[in-house]
């Protein structure tokens, strides 16, 4: 396992990295937890990813009863969580990143982690309601308390990391880190993008999540959505027209042929093409069984193959249009 610094900080995380959305609690139980974390601590991942509103408070519930289980040594492994949507639908409690939320937060997260401190915590969204510097001051007091270590974003726009940035920078404040965005073969623009500037300017960090596009790049919904997938779970039934859209799934097609020229899978491929970029601290992977997470864990083994003429071949099938680049 290879280590990445997370942005300009001091710590290092896997380049591979485990998270819990959907699975953990939907179908994931402790037992399950248990194992999955154990592979990944096996084989060098050293970063687990979590959100306080995940099955509603319990995927933090099962992590910290698998950690406690695991009993690992506490300076060996990182935990981030996220706060922002809530577990209450009070008019203080929910879609918000408000000083008093965000304590609240922090402090029930811990709780359901069973630990005395989170390695990192997100802002899970940018909130349009709260001032940019209440949120960076409540962060850099839930540091400075040794709740948590380092904090970042959550799929903010460049301008609102920019202002923390620069809110934190005047006032000698913890400033935020890292972002955690979406990017993904099908997912692009903001990343490549709009970020760009964040990594260039202050080497901004970032945690991609969804590398595999909520599983359509496995390549397992070319022939419809399967029994027990993540897209025929009735809380993701949203997820269901971007299975079956046809230009999305021809795309997957045509990358079969580059995936089986590399001798890889197709998740292990398009894992591999997200860790090829630079600005990539780690990749968060999800899995709902440990078959598929020991084989994505080796993605990492075909970085070395993505060639210049490889990363072609996968440009020509998902490169941006003309007026993504514009």
């Amino acid at each position: 396992m290879n280590y990445r610094h997370l942005g300009l900080t001091g710590i290092r995380v896997s380049e591979l990295s485990l998270g819990s959305w959907v699975t953990f609690n939907e179908q994931v139980d402790v037992d399950a937890a248990v194992e999955m974390m154990a592979t990944a601590y096996d084989a060098g991942v050293n970063f687990f990813d979590n959100a306080e509103n995940y099955a509603w408070g319990k995927s933090e519930e099962i992590m910290g009863a698998a950690l406690k289980r695991l009993n690992w040594r506490r300076g060996s492994y990182l935990v981030s969580t996220k706060f922002y949507w809530g577990l209450h639908r009070g008019v203080n409690e929910r879609n918000t990143l408000n000083r008093k939320r965000l304590i609240e937060g922090v402090n029930g997260s811990l709780a359901r982690l069973q630990l005395d401190y989170v390695d990192l915590i997100y802002c899970h969204r940018a909130d349009k309601t709260t001032p940019i510097e209440e949120t960076v001051w409540a962060m850099h007091n839930i540091i400075e308390w040794g709740k948590a270590m380092y904090w970042g974003t959550s799929e903010w726009s460049a301008d609102e990391i920019v202002e923390a940035l620069r809110i934190a920078e005047k006032h000698h404040l913890h400033k935020p880190v890292t972002e955690q965005p979406e990017y993904n073969l099908l997912a692009r623009k903001r990343f490549e993008k709009e970020y760009a500037r964040i990594f260039r300017d202050h080497g901004y960090g970032a945690t991609i999540w969804s590398p595999l596009a909520s599983g359509m790049l496995t390549g397992k919904y070319l022939k419809g959505i399967p029994k027990g997938s993540r897209a025929s779970l009735r809380e993701y039934t949203w997820l269901q027209k971007q299975m079956k859209d046809k230009e999305r799934l021809a795309k997957v097609r045509a990358l079969q042929s580059v995936a089986k020229s590399v001798g890889c899978a197709l998740s292990q491929l398009s894992i591999a093409w997200c860790l090829k970029n630079p600005n990539v601290s780690t990749v968060i992977l999800g899995a709902s069984r440990i078959e598929q997470l020991r084989e994505n864990l080796k993605a990492a083994a075909y970085v070395s193959k993505l060639t210049p003429k490889v990363m072609g071949q996968i440009e020509g099938i998902f490169g941006m249009k003309k007026e993504e680049d514009d």
